[in-house]
C-alpha cells in the first residue's frame, strides 16, 4: 500500500495532534515538519526531519508531500499560508473565522485551481462537523433552523482560534479564551421557538490573559474587546492573571458543544435533530478531523480534481480507510 505522505505546517497544539494523529492511520506518513521556529521544533523532535517554512524548494524537494496540513492561527497565518502553500501542494487547514470563509474560500479557489491543486478548507468540527449537523438538519426538517453552542459545562470550552487572537494582541505574553453557552438560549432552541439569535445571545467569553511586563491593561482590554468576528459581538470578561496561575488553573484543552436544528415535518409535528462533541482534548479532536480530510485531499487530487473544497463538498467514504464492501456490511 501506497502512504499518503503528510507534511505538518507549524508545530504548536494541533500540529502536535496531527502527528500523533498520523501515527494512528496506517495508510499515511509524517515525511516532514516545516515550522517558522525549525530548531525550537527540532530540539523537540530530533528523529523527525524539520526544515524552514520559508525554504520551499528545499521542503518540496526533500519531504516531497502529497498533503500538506496548515496548523497555524486564523487571525494572522492562514489567511497568508493558506493561498501560498496551495500554490505548491494539496492542503488542508481549520480556518475558523465563520464570518469570512466565504472570502477565504474565494482566495483558496483561485490558488489551488491556478496550480492544479486541491485544498480543503475550514475542516475541524466547528466549522467543519456541525457544519455538516447543520446543513443536513435543514435538508432533514425543511425550513429548520439551525443552531451550534458550544462550552456546555460550568467551565466551559476552550477555543484555540480565540486563545490564538488573544496571543497575537501586542502586549500579551500568553492566554486562553473559554467559551461558554447560555443555557436559556439552548432551552428556548429545543422548546421550539426557532429564535433570530445574534451572536452575543448564544454565548460569552471568558478571557484569562498574561501581560507582558510594562504592557498597558487599558489598552489590552480595549484591543480585546473591540476585535470584530471574535469578541466585539459578545459579552466579554477579561481577567489578567499570572503565568503561574494561568498554567495551574487553567491547563487543559477541553472543548465540547451541540448542534440542533428544530422544526415541524409534513404533518406539522415538531421535530429536532441534536448531534454533540465531547472532546477532551480539542488541539488533539482538530487534528484527527485534519488528517481524516488530508486523506480525502489525497483521493480528490487523485481523481485531478483542483480547487478549494469544505467538509460539505466530500463524500464521507472519502474521510475512512474502509472498502466500500465494509461501509455496506458493518457501517450502514
Amino acid at each position: 500500500m501506497k502512504k499518503i505522505r503528510v507534511m505538518i505546517v507549524g508545530y504548536g497544539n494541533v500540529g502536535r495532534g496531527v502527528r500523533l494523529s498520523l501515527g494512528k492511520n496506517p495508510d499515511m506518513e509524517l515525511v516532514g515538519i516545516v515550522s517558522r521556529s525549525p530548531e525550537r521544533v527540532g530540539k523537540e523532535l530530533p528523529d523527525v526531519p524539520v526544515m524552514a517554512i520559508s525554504d520551499v524548494e528545499g521542503w518540496k524537494k526533500a519531504f516531497r508531500p502529497d498533503v500538506a496540513i496548515l496548523c497555524g492561527g486564523s487571525k494572522n497565518d492562514l489567511p497568508q499560508q493558506g493561498p501560498e502553500f496551495a500554490k505548491y501542494v494539496n492542503t488542508v487547514d481549520s480556518f475558523d473565522n465563520h464570518s469570512r470563509i466565504p472570502e477565504y474560500f474565494a482566495d483558496i479557489d483561485a490558488a489551488a485551481k491556478a496550480a492544479g491543486h486541491v485544498s480543503v478548507i475550514s475542516t475541524g468540527w466547528d466549522p467543519g462537523i456541525f457544519s455538516l449537523e447543520r446543513v443536513l438538519g435543514g435538508a432533514f426538517i425543511p425550513g429548520a433552523r439551525a443552531y451550534g453552542f458550544y462550552g456546555l459545562g460550568e467551565k466551559g470550552g476552550l477555543s484555540m482560534g480565540h486563545s490564538d487572537a488573544l496571543r497575537t494582541i501586542p502586549g500579551v505574553k500568553d492566554a486562553r479564551q473559554f467559551t461558554h453557552a447560555i443555557p436559556e438560549a439552548i432551552e428556548r432552541v429545543r422548546r421550539g421557538e426557532n429564535p433570530a439569535f445574534e451572536p452575543g445571545d448564544m454565548h460569552t467569553r471568558e478571557c484569562f490573559v498574561v501581560l507582558e511586563e510594562g504592557a498597558d491593561r487599558e489598552a489590552v482590554t480595549k484591543t480585546i474587546l473591540s476585535m470584530p468576528g471574535y469578541f466585539a459581538p459578545y459579552k466579554t470578561t477579561v481577567n489578567f492573571v499570572s503565568q503561574q496561575e494561568l498554567d495551574e488553573k487553567y491547563k487543559g484543552f477541553p472543548h465540547d458543544g451541540l448542534a440542533i436544528a428544530v422544526g415541524e415535518t409534513g404533518g406539522r409535528h415538531a421535530a429536532r435533530v441534536e448531534y454533540r462533541c465531547i472532546w477532551g482534548s480539542n488541539p488533539e479532536a482538530t487534528a484527527n478531523v485534519l488528517v481524516a480530510h488530508a486523506r480525502a485531499a489525497a483521493r480528490l487530487a487523485g481523481e485531478n480534481r483542483s480547487g478549494a473544497f469544505t467538509i460539505l463538498d466530500i463524500p464521507p467514504a472519502y474521510f475512512t480507510t474502509l472498502s466500500r464492501e465494509e461501509l455496506l456490511k458493518h457501517w450502514m
